[in-house]
């Protein structure tokens, strides 16, 4: 592997105006194939298996032209204080407003609140159901207008009105404020570890043009392969923090290899090969975990996946290739490590110490990585202990976690859903934004009214309903539909329990009549969705840690580092899960980001977490651990190894870490409680991964372990192809030899 990368590295150092015209016009053909695609439709949300989905389908088939999803809006109307809705005045601009929305060239129905006892028992609170031909990701802006118009209107009259439902349901924010916070802030970390603008700029640059080939073709494919809005926001966050990263190694590692004292086509060519090794596999990783949310079964997050892995390996190809070719056109203008030192006033170990000069590198003042590494070796077991049992006291919230979807009681009390939502619940329960719909299949029953009658009185006895309402037959008279309003908020626990009791008492009542009972709806669908993924969290694990821990087997050649990587990741996840919970269900310092209102956590959340984290999380335990790896290979002692792998990795690990909490944590700003959970997750995931667990707790095990971290069974070493990540390698091939050792010797002086 080093040995191919090693010449991969020189060929794009030499043909690097080749390399990067062939990248130049990847980016091109992407650009203008996704400017002249046609604009992609509707996304469908789908959860194939669950009775929600069923039942769902089911409605389409026996209740064809029903739009069953289609947009929906709720005109919620109040009237002023010591008034009610059925006062002759307020009555009459209900009515017109009703008529005024059934106008509309995509509207379907409209319900008038007087003719289905649609008011409230006390009189001040109504609305109006209005059904759409098209979802609401196609409605019209004319429709959405229409609609706010006419409310508008109502308003004027004096009642007050707001409206819930998708129906005007905003599009995420494509703004690219999150990103442009993240891309400055790694800027700033970039240009203070690598010393100039330029050797800055390599990293985001490749970066961008990756992300930019990988969006761009999600966006050209987006209507031919179904892929929604939301396909495209993993892989332009994994894709802009990877892609800086893998950059960021490779362009760290050559200016070491010039500060060594090799030219710079032999620096490309042995930063390629070593650095790049690191690259690969922890590319790899990353590559697996997405790609492995496809075992989940849901199609929306195995679009995600898929889409951003293949962003993934895009931007592992152009850290292999056009940074070495980037380099070439930099020339004298990246400087080596020791001339970065000198700049900024100060000269490190990890500037100094090298093959070329030994004898002065063991005579520098070790740098701030090597003094850390020294005093974990010195104290394993005391930092060992305090970092597991932070995490583990951080982690102890996740013991309460409870998931659940966003609706519109999630939204921010400015908007006008959230308010809508706040006026049903004053008027009509809690339950009310939350309605079940029961199916009653009675194809193959002798009497389907009976079997509808049946599962309606039986439902009407049951814990928490409020109301159930009339059954309505299709045109066929063999499946109804029947409407139950529970008496609790459609997140809450209690809601939950009322769907599987429903379903038990379905089962049950059905069983004589050969009718079936399904459960679906909105609140259903979430619930059907939230327990999906909890069942598929713990096959996926097993799936992507199995393959991750065969493959890191591989890389390191040891039974036990790979163990202790895979735990140690287990231990971040559920610190990070902890503190997700800690901020945005129960509220600790929720104020501080900008949270509005606390809830379950959303349900994807443990199961992207996972996916994405420990990708990340392997990232540094590969590069970091690479390098002890390479320094034990090459002889030192099991506990100078980490001290060496800290003084050459620990300050570009922990660049790149501190990068990849700026591009996540420029999510936290969103106005969109779904996006600012996920920024938060994932910065506090790295932050806990990359600095309590890589950083401490690593370390801490390795001098722990000695000699056994490395052992790996005869059998099994003989069985393993030889990937040589540590670049070995190349000490002995003829092929790395310094083609010009006199190119650059000015550089390298002292």
């Amino acid at each position: 592997m080093a040995t191919f990368l090693y010449k991969l590295g020189r060929f794009s150092f030499r043909r690097r105006h080749f390399v990067a015209l062939l990248w130049i016009a990847l980016l091109t053909l992407a650009g203008v194939g996704a400017a002249s695609a046609p604009a992609a439709g509707s996304s469908s949300f789908s959860i194939p298996g669950v009775e929600a989905q069923k039942a769902f389908d089911l409605l389409e088939q026996r209740f064809p032209g029903s739009s069953a999803d289609g947009a929906t809006a709720r005109v919620v109307f109040k009237a002023p204080d010591g008034e009610k809705m059925t006062d002759a005045a307020h009555k009459a601009t209900v009515e017109k407003t009703v008529k005024e929305l059934g106008d509309g060239s995509e509207v379907v129905s409209v319900t008038d609140p007087y003719t289905t006892n649609a008011v409230s028992k006390d009189g001040t609170v109504a609305y109006a159901s209005v059904k759409y031909e098209v979802s609401s990701v196609e409605l019209k802006d004319s429709s959405k207008e229409a609609l706010e118009t006419t409310a508008d209107q109502a308003r004027d009259a004096g009642l007050t009105v707001e409206m819930g439902g998708d129906a005007l349901q905003a599009e995420p924010d494509q703004a690219a404020t999150g990103e442009i916070i993240g891309l400055a802030l790694a800027a700033v970390v970039l240009v203070v570890t690598l010393g100039s603008l330029v050797a800055a700029g390599l990293p985001l640059l490749t970066a961008i043009i990756g992300v930019g080939i990988g969006v761009s073709t999600i966006t050209a494919l987006a209507s031919a392969l179904d892929l929604g809005d939301t396909t495209s926001t993993l892989a332009l966050m994994i894709g802009l923090a990877v892609g800086i990263d893998y950059a960021l190694f490779i362009v760290s590692r050559y200016r070491a290899e010039l500060a060594e004292g090799r030219s710079r086509e032999e620096a490309v060519g042995r930063a390629t090969g070593t650095a790049g090794s690191a690259v690969v596999f922890a590319g790899l990783t990353v590559v697996i975990a997405l790609a492995g949310l496809s075992v989940v079964g849901v199609p929306m997050l195995t679009k995600m996946g898929l889409a951003a892995a293949g962003t993934v390996v895009v931007a592992v190809l152009i850290a292999l290739t056009m940074i070495p070719a980037l380099l070439g056109y930099a020339g004298r203008k990246v400087k080596p490590a020791g001339e970065k030192g000198k700049r900024f006033g100060r000269r490190t170990a990890e500037d100094t110490a090298g093959a070329a000069g030994g004898a002065a590198g063991g005579a520098a003042k070790p740098n701030m990585g090597a003094r850390w590494a020294s005093f974990v070796v010195r104290r394993p077991v005391a930092v060992l202990l305090l970092g597991v049992v932070g995490l583990g006291a951080i982690a102890l919230p996740a013991t309460q976690l409870e998931l659940g979807l966003p609706d519109d009681g999630s939204q921010p009390t400015s908007t006008t859903q959230r308010r809508a939502y706040d006026l049903l619940s004053e008027g009509f329960g809690p339950g009310f934004n939350g309605p079940l719909m029961l199916v009653v299949d009675a194809k193959g029953s002798a009497d389907p009214q009976a079997a509808a009658t049946a599962v309606s009185d039986e439902v009407k006895g049951l814990k928490d309903v409020v109301t159930v309402t009339p059954a309505t037959f299709n045109k066929a008279g063999d499946t109804a539909m029947i409407t139950v309003i529970p008496d609790s908020k459609p997140s809450s626990t209690d809601t939950e329990d009322l769907v599987h009791a429903i379903r038990d008492a379905g089962t049950g009542v059905t069983a004589d009549t050969d009718a079936k009972v399904l459960v679906t709806g909105t609140t259903a669908m979430n619930i059907d969705f939230s327990q999906k993924l909890t069942d598929a969290l713990i096959p996926y694990l097993a799936l992507v840690v199995g393959l991750a821990f065969l493959l890191l087997i591989v890389v390191f050649r040891s039974i036990l580092v790979p163990l202790k990587a895979a735990l140690g990741f287990l231990l971040s996840v559920l610190a990070a899960l902890g503190a997700v919970v800690a901020v945005f269900q129960w509220g600790w310092l929720a104020s501080l980001i900008g949270v509005e209102e606390t809830g379950p956590i959303m349900s994807m959340m443990p199961i992207f977490m996972v996916g994405v984290v420990f990708g990340l999380a392997m990232d540094y335990e590969v590069f970091l651990v690479t390098r002890m790896r390479e320094a034990y290979v090459h002889g030192e002692s099991p506990g100078q190894a980490v001290v060496t792998g800290f003084r050459y990795s620990a300050r570009v690990v922990a660049a790149a870490a501190v990068i990849m909490m700026a591009v996540f944590a420029g999510f936290i700003g969103s106005g969109e409680s779904m996006i600012k959970m996920i920024g938060f997750g994932l910065a506090i995931a790295v932050f806990f991964d990359a600095f309590v667990v890589r950083m401490a707790i690593v370390p801490a095990v390795l001098a722990l372990l000695g000699k056994k971290a490395w052992w790996l069974p005869k059998w099994l070493d003989r069985a393993l192809p030889n990937v040589d990540v540590e670049g070995e390698g190349l000490r002995t091939s003829a092929d790395a030899k310094d083609t010009d050792p006199d190119e650059d010797r000015e550089l390298v002086r002292a």
